[in-house]
């Protein structure tokens, strides 16, 4: 059995203003991983978009919660990332508001599994569309702005996306492409913009789909025996943005040690 231990790292960072000044566009914002990055990235200082589709009231109250800390630093901007004719709308959307972008977090994604055998279309057009598709159209949208602030694109990748995960074929090669997307960026849009991933692992389970025996023999095969956190995933982010100038190109596992431990 996974061992339980405290581990005061997986808390947000303490407010600061390592980002005073700057803007950051996150994707698939109201909830989970997204919302954590949205709170670490706004406790550093920048102005935030929260980008959603379906959760409207998850990212209202999110909203309303970092308004109230820094009135004037949140807007919202309800979006089909699958439809990339309104990417330059949202793009759009983040400098009439602040002025300026200076951070993109390409966050939004789909998960469940295709086994071979099963997988249609429409599976691989969402699963596809939403992990990669959208990732490469926003970018290139948000290419122009900015390379005019010496810009940052952090996309959310996975370490299935290295080691494929049974049953998830199309979300497994999804997550491959966003890795090849990040390295390839990288060179496409430096010296002027740097392009980082995070590949998280373990950090936060399915809401629905999981088994408690699977989350266990997961736990067992990872070098820190524990799951980790938004927060693990929110502050690697922090690192790329406000610690990392001559960082791009990378991806970076946040996985308790899950890739090494198979």
């Amino acid at each position: 059995m996974a061992r339980e231990i405290s581990d005061p790292a997986t808390e947000l960072p303490p407010p600061s203003s390592a980002l005073a000044g700057k803007t950051a566009l996150v994707t698939g914002a109201a909830r989970r991983i997204g919302a954590s990055i949205v709170r670490v990235l706004h406790g550093a200082g920048a102005n935030v978009m929260v980008h959603y589709h379906k959760s409207g009231a998850d990212a209202e109250r999110l909203a309303a919660e970092l308004d109230a800390r820094r009135p004037g630093s949140v807007r919202l901007a309800e979006c089909d990332l699958l439809d990339v004719t309104q990417h330059a709308q949202l793009i759009g959307g983040a400098l009439e508001a602040f002025g300026a972008l200076d951070i993109l977090v390409n966050n939004a994604s789909t998960f469940y599994p295709t086994p071979v055998g099963e997988i249609d279309e429409s599976e691989w057009d969402d699963l596809v569309g939403t992990n990669l598709k959208a990732p490469l159209f926003l970018a290139q949208a948000a290419a122009g702005a900015l390379h005019a602030r010496g810009g940052l694109i952090i996309n959310l990748a996975d370490i299935h996306g290295m080691r494929p995960l049974r049953r998830y074929v199309v979300y497994s090669l999804a997550k491959a492409g966003v890795i090849m997307l990040t390295r390839s960026l990288a060179r496409e849009l430096g010296p002027h913009v740097r392009v980082n991933a995070v590949a998280p692992g373990p950090v936060l389970w399915p809401e629905e789909g999981l088994d408690h025996a699977l989350q266990a023999k997961i736990l067992e095969r990872t070098a820190l025996r524990r799951p980790g956190s938004a927060a693990d995933v929110a502050r690697a982010c922090l690192y790329f943005a406000a610690d990392a100038p001559y960082v791009t190109g990378q991806i970076l596992a946040v996985d308790g040690g899950r890739s090494i431990g198979w």
